[in-house]
């Protein structure tokens, strides 16, 4: 199983909307087959393993797979995976976790069983369900698993009183915030940063094969149409969420390539907790932050940040930008708790990953 993990993991940049999975197929004590579940619309991990079995001249049949995900039981852009080992004639099915989608939840497992075959389930769940947190997340609350990304000074600080911010991290830091971007299934900005920084929010730092959707929240409709997220061949589509009407400006970035999304509270600026729901119907399973300290504070205030992965590089900065713009607090039972999950040295910086409680 932790060799099919390992594989999962090949899937971690191409999968989504789908969750990452990997599959291992093991007869008379060697592994015959192996794979990973490919882009959507391509094959699932198990019809991958089933295909390198017989390409390298091995019968699936008696054999024992480890699958870090219930087998699918459903015809979605692909046939039932669960269909495939059955009439591959495998002795034995091992399963890390229960595919939280409704489509299946339990029904790959049952119809296994329910032709002969033996079904141990679960195991190593916590890893495979780690893999697939945005997955997962979506399945269960109809809303993306959202990371928020923040680079700072030891004492939290992300800019100086000038707007100065490039750079505070090093090399490394940066290239390994590009391969959190390259996971999630969107990217989100602010309308504060695209117009202080005009940035691509494009994966640079590494190849790969495609570009997350690129969101700016945009309350008033400035998005200049000359915007760099507006323009880059690369890209994997722009959204912008507005609250203001503008039909001439709405047309000029329209023409421009971008997706409008007009989502107004009653205060006359996004709904984001509406917009995380929005985004979970598109499909998006990891929503990847990078906004300057006033859409951090509101996101957070409004209950639509998960996660923070905060990278503090070893100086002081002193009066300058702080990572969250947040009301004063009367009492220290009003903060917000979250846990460590990781802490890790990247380069000279510090990643530290730290979960919401509750």
């Amino acid at each position: 199983m932790h060799f099919a993990l390992e594989w999962a993991a090949k899937g971690l940049y191409t999968t989504m909307p789908n969750p990452r999975v990997g599959c291992v197929i093991v007869k008379n004590g060697h592994i015959i087959g192996a794979g990973f579940t490919q882009p959507a619309g391509f094959n699932h991990a198990e019809i991958e393993a089933l295909q390198d079995a017989r390409a390298r001249g091995h019968d699936a049949r008696d054999a024992t797979v480890y699958v870090t995900l219930e087998p699918c039981s459903h015809f979605g852009r692909t046939p039932p995976c669960a269909d495939a080992l059955i009439n591959a004639g495998v002795r034995r099915v091992v399963v890390a976790v229960i595919d939280p989608n409704p489509h299946v939840a339990g029904q790959g497992i049952e119809r296994l069983k329910a032709a002969g075959i033996e079904v141990t389930c679960p195991l190593s769940d916590q890893a495979a369900s780690e893999l697939n947190i945005g997955f997962f997340n979506r399945m269960q609350t109809g809303k993306p698993w959202v990371r928020l990304k923040v680079a700072a000074s030891l004492d939290g600080k992300t800019a100086l009183h000038n707007n100065q911010s490039q750079w505070i991290t090093g090399d490394a830091a940066r290239a390994d915030g590009h391969h959190w971007r390259a996971r999630a299934c969107a990217v989100l900005t602010g309308i504060g940063t695209l117009l202080e920084d005009d940035p691509a929010l494009t994966v640079r730092a590494f190849p790969v094969t495609r570009q997350p959707l690129r969101i700016v929240i945009d309350s008033k409709l400035q998005t200049p149409s000359a915007a760099k997220v507006l323009h880059n061949p690369a890209s994997g589509g722009v959204l912008i969420v507005h609250a203001a009407r503008k039909p001439d400006h709405e047309q000029r970035l329209t023409a421009a390539g971008a997706q409008l999304l007009y989502l107004p509270n009653s205060n006359g600026k996004v709904d984001l907790p509406r917009l995380m729901l929005e985004l979970g119907k598109r499909q998006i399973n990891e929503l990847h932050i990078e906004a300057g300290s006033k859409l951090n504070g509101s996101l957070i205030q409004e209950n639509c940040v998960d996660e923070l992965l905060l990278y503090y590089a070893p100086s002081l900065l002193g009066d300058a930008r702080g990572m969250f713009e947040l009301p004063a607090l009367d009492n220290l039972n009003q903060q917000r708790r979250c846990r460590f999950h990781q802490i890790q040295q990247i380069g000279d910086d510090l990643r530290l990953l730290a979960r919401f409680q509750g």
